[in-house]
């Protein structure tokens, strides 16, 4: 019997992270990395974040809540997934501030998080993303939106689980 030919690895995906203490930005970016995909820019605040967003067109975008600007993390999520076909997964202490939709983002980690939470979340929604499906369940401590949740077959999984 013949064997498919094996496709080629998909192009890692690009993730932006807006983070605004710069020790845990660039500990972010390492995970980034450590997941495969590429960290290709850090932003702080709000405005630098949509900007950034702009201009790069990062497949994922890392959004705290509380920025150096204030709890701007959410109105950056709606107006980054304005016009973009990224997808945001916001990280943040201060889950209670995030509304009901999650402002479009595909789902939150709660802060204090683990590395390898990170690296396990990061990794499923590369999977997400390239495959347009979930291969499981979310790892722990990914809680993701029920839009996402159906886009990506989560919840028929739970259903036949």
């Amino acid at each position: 019997m013949d064997r498919p030919l094996a496709t080629p690895n998909p192009r890692p995906l690009t993730v932006l992270i807006v983070e605004d203490e710069v020790l845990l930005a660039v500990e972010l970016g390492f995970l980034v990395r450590e997941a495969g995909c590429l960290d290709v820019g850090h932003a702080l605040d709000s405005k630098a974040a949509v900007q950034l967003a702009d201009r790069l067109q990062p497949d994922i975008v890392l959004v705290d809540v509380h920025l150096s600007d204030g709890p701007t993390g959410v109105d950056a999520v709606r107006k980054i997934l304005e016009d973009r076909k990224a997808v945001a997964l916001f990280m943040t202490a201060n889950v209670k501030r995030l509304p009901e939709d999650l402002a479009g983002a595909c789902g939150v980690i709660g802060k204090p998080y683990s590395d390898g939470s990170i690296r396990r979340a990061l990794t499923f929604l590369a999977h997400c993303l390239q495959a347009g499906t979930a291969s499981g369940p979310p790892p722990p401590g990914l809680n993701l939106s029920e839009t996402f949740a159906a886009r990506w077959g989560v919840d028929q999984l739970a259903r036949a689980g």
